[in-house]
């Protein structure tokens, strides 16, 4: 069907039955009242929820990460403590450097 004799049909049907001036009774009263018991939104008791909610899961995934590292530390012997890894993993660069200064 083409859009133009659609479009008149639609029209004639609309025409036919016009829209009858009677209002519902005290239909105002109930669209103002379902109006005024919508709560307002409140865009940082959103954020403030978001974010709690945000924390509760990061805390679950520190906790998991932790049990996980700990128990992988439990099956190594070798060079447990990570104070010793840290200072290594610094301190290689300024060992390195001096070694290139004692070869000269």
């Amino acid at each position: 069907m083409e859009i133009k004799k659609l479009q008149e049909a639609l029209i004639t049907a609309a025409r036919a039955n016009p829209p009858t001036d009677t209002v519902p009774y005290a239909f105002e009263k109930r669209i103002t009242a379902r109006l005024r018991a919508l709560a307002p939104e409140d865009p940082l008791g959103q954020w403030s929820h978001a974010l709690w909610r945000a924390a509760v899961a990061c805390l679950g995934i520190m906790l998991l990460l932790g049990a996980w590292s700990f128990t992988e530390d439990l099956g190594r012997a070798s060079d447990p403590d990570l104070s010793l890894q840290l200072e290594h993993a610094v301190l290689a660069e300024v060992a390195q450097e001096q070694a290139l200064d004692f070869a000269w």
